[in-house]
């Protein structure tokens, strides 16, 4: 503005000494230029505004199309996302084959544990396949040994050593023989092209494989890899642990899916519905393999259509089925209760024992009413529950460990009338169940507690209750079309409002994932990524209790946590987190200044100028400490001016594991040591963790 305020009086001095009738049009022209200027400031700052909210972040060259395009217009893109060619994020998820394969499918071809131990004990039948019967096999094998060795553990007594004669030159002698073999064995795999290297490994016998994978070193690890298909790359895993590469490839292609898909909107929703409707990865044995259904087939096709249609879906989800435990209701008075209570009476022991655990589970019934409808204010009582429950039972899983989904099992079910919030639901067998949740689905107060929360995730921490009245209006008049309610929410003056810009701190998922959509990094390696959501507090699939982790900046921001984000950028932006940077690219120009880069990255990275505050504290770090200088907490508790946590932060003990299909292999340092510092600092400072 000051250099367009410049010409413009040069330009007004040389019209008077030359005709002084232009005066007259100078004013209007300056006024026009200056309009002009700001109407492009509005824009790119809405731009920006609309990418922070809807997306998971901006990456290098958003701002700009939005712009050219329209935020308007962009939008309604966003809000069909059907229409959007997602062809990049096809081409990635194309690395993770399991997860198209069907449930069925995938519990086949890669058994759980409870498979592996029903197959051990004779109860499910090996595959003839070679790839699939060497997976089972080895896993039996391993569960074998397991088991042994805990009956031996059991049975040990303590032995005093009398100094039996042991021949510890032949048992050295005999032990490295053994490594010698193993190396060599090692070596002529590897030495192998990727068709016989499988074969090679599925040939082997399962304790040649344990043999084989506790000689490799990390590089003989990523040779053993290397020109593997990803199907090829699949088995490799498998032949290791099942669970590790189902578990993996769920969370990868969560996390690949919030990083590089175009439909950016609709990966926000899907984020949104899976912490609404929470299902925790470490419940049981086949959680894994519930989840690889739960997020593509359930969530994904749903999460921008009709809320009843959702809630539906999820009810009948054996993720959430065997989450809340729902699938082992069994009506009091049902006929599968009748006949286990007569069992017991007659054999008595261990079937006395069960009939007692057989009954009605209230935990889905409680949780569907409290988070996913009504909300705890919703005018629900403990009979309601209870009634709730009655109607769900028999809502089943069929064949849990060969993939099944669900089912309706009529003995199960409580027959009779039941009332549910003052209504009378006749005894109707399954849709009973239908006809709750459409109730739920249709309440004015779901409407209300939908609305409130999803605007306390795209608006501010305490949204204004007229745009959560007007979104719960829109809702009730579109029978829950969540379409409608995000349009009424984007298009309301408060999702625009000067208050509501910058007002949201990012949760740890937030901020990892516009991290590095920011610095338009390469994915290589997820597993780091997924590591790092660990120690940052927010494992995927990792929050036990049913109400999901937070959207409130207060579960979030705190001096441990802050810390380790710091660190996250600072390694992300040294290429230490599996994520390959390019700074040409993030710069623009082939500058030497350390000023000149660090305000290009601050445009790059933040779409913005960074506060004085920030820039002040990145620069002196840098240039007095000089590049490799250690950053200091350039964001703090007080710059993001929100309280501490109180303990309300629910975390999960999900393992890290992450996408297991990758080999140990460090990247290459970025080649701009100084542009990666700067960027990793700004990234850390609290200018980014707002949005």
């Amino acid at each position: 503005m000051r250099i367009i305020s410049s010409c413009l009086s040069f330009l007004l001095v040389l019209s008077l000494l030359q005709d002084p009738l232009l005066v007259v049009s100078a004013a209007p022209v300056a006024e026009k230029v200056a309009a002009k200027s700001a109407k492009e400031s509005d824009s790119r700052q809405s731009a920006l505004h609309a990418l922070n909210r809807l997306t998971f972040g901006p990456r290098p060259g958003d701002l700009e199309r939005i712009q050219a395009l329209g935020v308007d217009r962009w939008i309604e893109q966003q809000l069909y996302p059907e229409r959007i060619d997602d062809g990049v994020l096809q081409t990635r998820l194309a690395a993770y084959p399991a997860m198209r394969l069907n449930p069925q499918e995938l519990a086949s071809r890669f058994p759980s544990r409870g498979v592996i131990r029903a197959a051990a004990d004779g109860k499910v039948s090996i595959p003839r396949d070679p790839t699939t019967c060497a997976i089972y096999e080895t896993q039996i094998a391993a569960y074998e040994e397991k088991r042994q060795s805990k009956v031996e553990k059991a049975d040990t007594t303590t032995v005093v050593n009398t100094g039996a004669a042991v021949d510890s030159d032949s048992a050295s002698m005999e032990a490295h023989e053994d490594r010698l073999y193993a190396d060599l064995a090692v070596t002529s795999i590897l030495l192998l092209p990727p068709d016989q290297r499988i074969a090679k490994l599925i040939s082997m016998k399962p304790e040649q494989l344990q043999a084989l994978r506790k000689r490799m070193l990390p590089q003989e690890r990523a040779a053993l890899f290397a020109g593997l298909s990803p199907e090829q790359m699949e088995v490799v895993v498998a032949l290791q642990s099942p669970e590790r590469l189902v578990e993996g490839e769920v969370l990868a292609t969560r996390l690949m899916t919030d990083i590089y898909s175009e439909r950016q909107l609709q990966a926000v929703m899907i984020d949104f519905w899976l912490n609404h409707f929470n299902v925790f990865a470490r419940k049981g044995p086949n959680a894994a393999w519930y989840l690889a259904q739960y997020q593509r087939d359930v969530i994904a096709p749903r999460s921008m259509g009709r809320f009843e249609d959702l809630l539906v879906a999820t009810a009948k989800s054996p993720a959430m089925l065997f989450y809340l435990d729902n699938f082992s209701s069994i009506g009091p008075h049902s006929k599968a209760a009748m006949m286990a209570a007569m069992r017991a009476e007659r054999f008595g022991g261990k079937n006395a024992e069960k009939a007692k655990d057989r009954g009605l589970n209230e935990n889905y019934a409680r949780e569907v009413m409290e988070l996913h409808t009504l909300g705890v204010d919703g005018g629900y009582s403990q009979r309601d529950v209870t009634e709730v429950a009655k109607v769900l039972t028999g809502w089943m899983i069929d064949e849990p460990r060969q993939g099944g989904g669900y089912k309706f099992e009529e003995r199960r079910h409580e027959s009779g009338k039941k009332t549910v919030l003052g209504k009378e639901i006749k005894d109707d067998g399954e849709k009973e169940g239908m006809k709750v949740l459409h109730m739920l689905a249709t309440s004015p107060a779901t409407a209300h507690f939908l609305s409130k929360k999803l605007a306390i995730r795209f608006v501010s921490d305490d949204p204004p209750q007229t745009l959560v009245d007007r979104m719960a209006k829109a809702y009730l008049k579109s029978d829950g079309d969540v379409r409608e309610v995000l349009r009424t929410m984007f298009h309301s003056p408060e999702f625009w409002a000067p208050d509501a810009d910058r007002a949201k701190i990012k949760t740890p998922l937030e901020f990892v994932v516009s991290a590095v959509r920011a610095t338009g990094g390469d994915v290589q390696h997820v597993a780091p990524l997924v590591l790092a959501l660990n120690r940052l507090g927010m494992p995927l699939y990792g929050c036990q209790t049913p109400n999901g982790y937070a959207w409130t900046a207060q579960a979030w921001v705190n001096s441990a946590d802050l810390v380790n984000r710091i660190n996250f950028a600072m390694a992300l932006t040294a290429n230490r987190m599996g994520t390959v940077m390019d700074f040409t690219a993030l710069l623009h120009s082939s500058t030497t200044d350390v000023a000149d880069k660090e305000v290009a990255l601050e445009r790059s990275l933040m779409g913005r100028d960074a506060s004085p505050q920030t820039r002040e504290a990145v620069l002196n770090q840098l240039v007095g400490n000089g590049d490799n200088a250690r950053p200091v907490a350039v964001a703090t508790e007080a710059s993001l001016a929100v309280p501490k946590a109180a303990g309300g932060k629910e975390l999960g003990n999900a393992r890290g594991g992450g996408q297991s299909l990758e080999p140990d292999t460090a990247l290459p340092p970025p080649t701009d040591k100084q542009a990666a510092t700067l960027a990793g600092m700004l990234i850390g400072s609290p200018d980014f963790q707002r949005r």
